[in-house]
């Protein structure tokens, strides 16, 4: 018999990868389940809350938000945050265990998950939690193409072949520190990889994970919910045997990373993303994402970027009064938000 604490699933993985995705299949398929979804966003600006915000989740059927459905950690990775925010949370959760039956917690892409795991070890969250399971999401065409692979080789043919990246690049072990924590690891957009790409990844995964680590493949975070919930871990009972790279750096903060935002006015969508490819290739630009005001169009278009690809597609209408503006974060390494406003600008002709 399971105790009666509330089963909590960690959603880790890079950036770009599809947590969010795995997030918005997991609620859509819910089928009565009540959970809640704390959703973490690196940088000042929650644009995942948004996103999930726009299919309906946490919202009622008049759209107007439900107060206590979508919690939003907005300042910053959940592991250097954990003790302000993360507990606070809990604890309000705890307080409504009755009306709760999972919780969902979708990690920042570059957060670290041992710590959070950690966090289910003190006595107050112990008590109402348990970690059912850590899901590491992996970009299967990035790890295809060499981006924080474990495979030494392949990282240095990619760092002699990009000037931007970092030999020594700190996101290679956060990858690995991912991996490290799972219980299950999905390897994600494989339909957008060669059957031998999808087979090296496989491999290079398996070699950072325990034998017992199930490796499952999936579109677009699509998987049936009981080989993603249920697993019945209790992650945070062994977390302290997996190994990281930074077990023993306690004051670990993310400052080689920057996070800014642009305000744009509207914006074609074709010469945009040609633009923000033109900007890739030039800066050390990790992530893309944000919202486009487009000319005549009553939707807004979403756009979300990892390194050369590329996403975008209408995901809502205006909401009345908001005002329609163009709104991108920049995720990166030494990004100056004033040159990037005037590279992009003049790459648009404005």
């Amino acid at each position: 018999m399971h105790t009666a604490k509330i089963p909590a699933t960690i959603v880790t993985g890079f950036l770009g990868s599809g947590k969010t995705t795995l997030l918005r299949h997991i609620l859509d398929n819910a089928n009565g389940q009540r959970i809640a979804v704390i959703v973490n966003e690196f940088g000042e600006l929650g644009i995942d809350g948004d996103i999930l915000k726009g299919c309906g989740i946490g919202c009622d059927e008049a759209g107007n938000e439900r107060e206590g459905q979508l919690y939003e950690l907005a300042n910053g990775c959940m592991c250097c945050t954990v003790q302000e925010e993360f507990f606070p949370v809990m604890q309000q959760l705890a307080a409504r265990r009755q009306d709760i039956d999972a919780v969902l917690i979708e990690t920042s892409g570059l957060a670290l998950p041992k710590p959070l795991v950690q966090a289910f070890q003190w006595p107050e969250i112990a008590n109402a939690f348990t970690v059912d399971a850590v899901i590491t999401v992996v970009d299967t065409p990035a790890a295809a193409a060499g981006q924080f692979a474990a495979n030494p080789g392949a990282v240095d043919a990619q760092r002699q072949a990009d000037p931007n990246l970092d030999h020594e690049s700190p996101l290679h072990e956060l990858f690995e520190d991912q991996l490290g924590a799972a219980d299950l690891v999905v390897l994600n957009k494989t339909d957008l990889s060669a059957a031998a790409e999808v087979a090296a990844v496989e491999a290079l995964v398996r070699a950072e994970v325990p034998a017992e680590v199930k490796i499952v493949h999936a579109r677009q975070g699509q998987l049936p919910l009981q080989v993603l919930l249920g697993l019945g871990k209790a992650a945070e009972a062994h977390i302290d045997a997996r190994p990281s790279h930074h077990d023993h750096d306690e004051d670990h903060d993310h400052d080689e990373f920057d996070a800014l935002q642009l305000e744009l006015p509207e914006l074609q969508r074709e010469p945009l993303l040609a633009a923000l490819a033109e900007l890739v290739q030039r800066h050390a630009i990790l992530r893309i994402k944000g919202f486009v005001a487009v000319p005549g169009k009553p939707m807004r278009l979403l756009v979300q970027g990892v390194g050369k690809r590329f996403d975008a597609h209408f995901d809502r209408p205006w909401p009345a009064g908001q005002a329609r503006s163009t709104r991108l974060v920049f995720i990166g390494q030494q990004l100056d938000a004033a040159q990037l406003r005037a590279e992009l600008l003049g790459l648009l002709g404005l």
